[in-house]
């Protein structure tokens, strides 16, 4: 399938990607929608809390290229990009994307996501596992580095943090409960 195919499918009521010209549906399920709500929920606390810290969205279809359209469960940008009032899509791709595991899809997002993700020069991912309640954040050593060469598996009581957020701090196991 193209992107133009798939993006002449409209919204769905379920939740879909395009994945190197595939189809790929997914439907969430509890633990992965506590997670979802939990991160974006720190997420924007953070944003709140001081002027100048960019947009944080749930899913929205990003177009990486002519065979991959993605919607990342949470995705952050910073201030200087952020959508105008009203902006019906977000132009460019975010600096940061969340994907959280589904059973169904934690290959695409260990694999081509994460390879895309990196390709395309998103800054940073976090691939937040489910399973084993740990967040991984794959990010650049440099800014705009051609490979996310640094990763920190955060679990327990340890914080989630990142350079792209300054005072940005969430305890890994806290994202996991209801």
């Amino acid at each position: 399938m193209t992107v133009d195919e798939f993006l002449a499918l409209g919204e769905a009521p379920f939740k879909y990607w395009l994945v190197e010209g595939h189809l790929v549906v997914n439907e969430p399920k509890l633990p992965h929608q506590i997670a979802v709500g939990n991160i974006l929920y720190a997420l924007q606390a953070w944003r709140r809390a001081a002027p100048g810290r960019g947009h944080v969205g749930m899913p929205a279809d990003f177009r990486l290229d002519d065979r991959n359209v993605y919607a990342p469960d949470v995705w952050w940008v910073g201030e200087e990009r952020k959508p105008a009032p009203g902006a019906l899509d977000l132009a460019g791709l975010p600096d940061l994307v969340v994907e959280v595991r589904s059973p169904s899809t934690w290959r695409y997002d260990l694999g081509a996501k994460r390879a895309h993700y990196e390709q395309s020069g998103i800054a940073e991912l976090w691939l937040v596992d489910t399973l084993d309640q740990a967040v991984s954040a794959h990010r650049r050593s440099v800014p705009g580095g051609p490979r996310y060469d640094v990763v920190d598996v955060v679990a327990g009581d340890s914080a989630v943090t990142s350079p792209l957020l300054p005072g940005f701090s969430a305890v890994a196991s806290r994202l996991f409960v209801p």
